[in-house]
């Protein structure tokens, strides 16, 4: 049980400087009553420095009182039984037990403390019992007080101890939420930072492939040793198609990382790319030598800026690639929009995946990006040869809820 007591500095004391201030301010009530009560009492000398010592062993036991409860109950109990019956000036030595038997309760000795209250209150009545008629100290009114007001102190310590568990279990039930508030935090920095590099991934890698096609593409022509003229066109074509290629790559890395320029920047609402973009998607892979075709059934609806741009990154990851590992010549691009959801199908006519080796990263993160939406994706050889990127995404983004740990 601590006592709301402060420095001089205003920190608060220690535990056993607290204790140590408790016991002085007793020993002082105790000493200046006793001082004023020798006025009117009057006893031997030896009695007098037997009252007083008892009155020291009382009061500085009580720098004990946090440490060892119990045995300062005991040890204030004993003196108050010998300094009653031995000094005739009758000091208030029973307020040194009173806070010994209070902190015994407070500090979760309950049953030490009842029967420390039982004993008292038991040796006092039998005391008084065997005294003569006449010279009794305590009638049965003063017993009936003297019993309430050991019980009260027992209960009052027994509602500070309930009231420093009840604090204690609210500061540790803050404490958690804090660290729990913490972990969320540092959960949503992971999952944007992934993010951010799964759409840096996506802008560079489709990109930087489609320039290292058209410009590879334009070195082996003009290895060919073309007349000027022909040089000159297979050259400005190359750099025309690397130019727009870095421009929107530009574009949407700009977009992706401008979230980064403030810490106070909300999320943006709308994507960087989407398939209002698909378009000039198919067109930078033409320039690569592509022949992209484009098809859509059914009646196009207006997509969340998740999804819409998950649609995209899927078809952006599935002709790089086609780019760069398929060989193929052809890509089939297939928009179907059916009643909840898009479906999207890429095939290419090229020599597939070898048999037995997993997929890439790249795979595995239009995979992730489905199922983040609630949607799936399959990546697997074509039944005609060539590969297939097979993805339906919901047109609804499912909702987390607090304590889901995704």
């Amino acid at each position: 049980m601590s006592l709301p007591l402060r420095s001089p500095g205003g920190g608060r004391l220690s535990p056993r400087a607290a204790d140590a201030l408790v016991a002085g301010v007793v020993l002082a009530v105790v000493a200046v009553w006793t001082l004023v009560s020798a006025q009117w009492a009057t006893e031997p000398a030896v009695r007098t420095v037997l009252g007083w010592a008892l009155i020291l062993v009382g009061c500085g036991a009580l720098c004990f009182r946090r440490r060892q409860p119990v045995g300062v109950a005991v040890v204030t109990l004993l003196a108050c039984v010998v300094y009653y019956p031995l000094s005739a000036q009758d000091g208030p030595l029973m307020i040194a037990f009173a806070l010994a038997l209070y902190t015994t309760a407070a500090e979760g000795r309950f049953a030490a403390a009842v029967a420390l209250a039982a004993v008292t209150l038991l040796a006092v009545g039998v005391g008084e019992i065997r005294q003569q008629p006449g010279h009794r100290q305590i009638d049965e009114t003063s017993l009936a007080m003297l019993a309430g007001w050991l019980i009260s102190l027992v209960a009052v310590g027994r509602a500070q101890r309930t009231r420093i568990a009840y604090l204690h279990e609210v500061e540790q039930r803050a404490l958690a939420a804090e660290r729990e508030q913490e972990a969320r935090a540092r959960q949503s920095a992971t999952e944007e930072r992934l993010r951010i590099a799964r759409e840096v991934h996506d802008v560079l890698g489709h990109s930087i492939s489609l320039i290292n096609v058209q410009s590879g593409a334009a070195l082996h022509r003009l290895g060919k040793g073309p007349a000027p003229e022909a040089g000159l066109v297979t050259a400005t074509e190359a750099l025309e198609a690397v130019k727009a290629t870095s421009k929107d790559a530009l574009r949407e890395l700009r977009a992706t990382l401008g979230v980064l320029r403030r810490a106070d920047e909300p999320t943006p609402t709308a994507p960087t790319s989407g398939l209002a973009l698909l378009g000039d998607l198919a067109g930078r892979a033409r320039s690569a030598g592509l022949d992209v075709r484009t098809e859509t059934t059914g009646t196009p609806v207006p997509l969340p800026p998740p999804v819409d741009l998950a649609a995209y990154r899927i078809v952006q990851e599935s002709l790089t690639n086609v780019t760069r590992h398929a060989g193929a010549r052809t890509v089939r691009v297939t928009l179907d929009w059916g009643a909840d959801a898009v479906r999207l199908r890429i095939e290419d006519d090229g020599g597939g995946a070898p048999e037995g080796r997993p997929l890439g990263s790249g795979v595995r993160g239009m995979a992730e990006r489905a199922r983040a939406l609630g949607g799936e994706l399959t990546a697997q050889n074509g039944d005609g040869g060539g590969f297939l990127v097979d993805a339906r995404l919901p047109y609804s983004v499912p909702t987390v809820s607090e304590g889901d740990s995704r």
